[in-house]
């Protein structure tokens, strides 16, 4: 046991760990033939979507059903940690989260032969599974650039990442709440989506 807690004590051996299971999965696994075809190439391509996705919104949640409606209850002694330690390492994983979600959803639709209808809606095509994968990328779309555009630049004048005025500040962490609300929001039917357009049509 100690030497598990030892080992486990570091990040990177615990994920190092997760992907050699997976690795490991791979060479036991009946159906996989050891080829890295372009079927395998989807399916790996949709689980890096959904493990980015894991972290992204797994951050986004964090942020909004954990430390916003805690941060009243912290001791001013105590803020600090929150501001200058755990919301920016947290603000890094989210973004990059994102991002690597973004691209590995495109990604995925493109090598599925999909992206344009999706995009489109499934207007051109008119298949009802591209109409709603298409919602719940656009709303995962929606959310992305809210998180570079908008959340990401206001928490660092929030965060006094970079220098603003003290009364920017306070706007700054309103409209950072406010746009990561909106993705709260449209975490939940962007989830249906995904999940309803590989389960039902």
């Amino acid at each position: 046991m100690e030497i598990l807690a030892k080992l486990l004590s570091s990040l990177r051996n615990a994920v190092l760990m997760g992907f050699g299971i997976v690795v490991l999965f791979l060479i036991l696994y009946g159906g996989y033939d050891g080829e890295f075809d372009h079927a395998f190439g989807t399916f790996f391509m949709r689980w890096l979507h959904v493990l980015s996705g894991v972290m992204w919104i797994g951050l986004l949640w964090y942020f909004n059903f954990v430390q916003i409606p805690n941060m009243p209850d912290i001791p001013d002694a105590q803020k600090p940690a929150i501001s200058k330690v755990i919301a920016p390492a947290a603000l890094w994983w989210f973004r990059w989260g994102a991002m690597a979600t973004i691209l590995t959803g495109l990604l995925l639709a493109w090598m599925s032969g999909y992206l344009l209808d999706t995009l489109l809606l499934g207007f051109y095509w008119g298949v009802e599974k591209h109409l709603v994968l298409g919602l719940g990328m656009w709303f995962g779309i929606i959310m992305f650039l809210n998180v570079w555009l908008i959340i990401w630049p206001s928490q660092r004048i929030a965060l006094g990442i970079v220098n603003a005025e003290a009364s920017a500040k306070p706007l700054a962490a309103r409209r950072a709440m406010v746009f990561s609300r909106i993705n709260t929001v449209l975490s939940i039917p962007m989830l249906f989506a995904m999940v309803a357009a590989q389960n039902i049509y």
